[in-house]
């Protein structure tokens, strides 16, 4: 009898050491996951926000209607990309976040051309939009941070020992973050960057 208690202390050990790994990763990817859906609420603020902006603008006589479609046309791209962060490979990411970064630019372009249209800039509607979306864009950026530091702490518990073991054996994925875009440690020209901004 005395020489089934050892393997039996063993197999019970193995699993009492799986349930636990197997809850904890769990854990941690659940909080990347709604680290994540933040990321989305964050952007989907912004996409409201941005439609309140267009149906202001449209009402502008003798609008830059190029400008204005390309943010819409900008946003339509941004919200059309889903993710599921458990299984995104680093393309999808790359795409999203050019995509979102395609619909900043647009959006920057219009707020830059509102300039000429002092009657517009001066309406309270326009005003308080304009203070949301740059509002949203901190939030963003701090989302964005959060979810990097859950992805940080998922990357950690499923790579040290024992827990890697039973994250491969789970098939739990690596997870992946989001990166600055190519050329971002650069400090942009400004003047370069109304240049264009005035020759479109």
């Amino acid at each position: 009898m005395r020489k089934w208690l050892i393997p039996v202390g063993i197999v019970v050990i193995l699993v009492l050491m799986s349930i636990s790994s197997y809850n904890g990763l769990v854990g941690v990817q659940a909080d990347a996951k709604t680290a994540w859906s933040k990321v989305e609420s964050a952007y989907q603020r912004r996409n409201d926000l941005i439609g309140n902006l267009v149906k202001v603008v449209q009402k502008a006589a003798n609008y830059e209607k190029g400008t204005l479609t390309a943010v819409i046309e900008a946003r339509a791209k941004a919200t059309s990309i889903t993710i599921d962060p458990a299984n995104a490979t680093p393309e999808q990411m790359a795409q999203f976040q050019q995509a979102q970064e395609g619909l900043k630019g647009s959006l920057s372009r219009l707020l830059l051309t509102v300039e000429q249209y002092p009657e517009l800039k001066a309406t309270e509607g326009f005003k308080e939009l304009q203070s949301q979306i740059e509002g949203t864009e901190n939030r963003i950026n701090v989302e964005r941070d959060r979810f990097n530091d859950a992805v940080n702490i998922y990357d950690q518990k499923t790579k040290k020992f024992p827990s890697v073991i039973f994250a491969k054996l789970f098939g739990f994925n690596e997870m992946n973050r989001f990166k600055a875009d190519v050329g971002a440690e650069k400090a942009p020209d400004v003047n370069d960057y109304f240049d264009k901004t005035e020759t479109k």
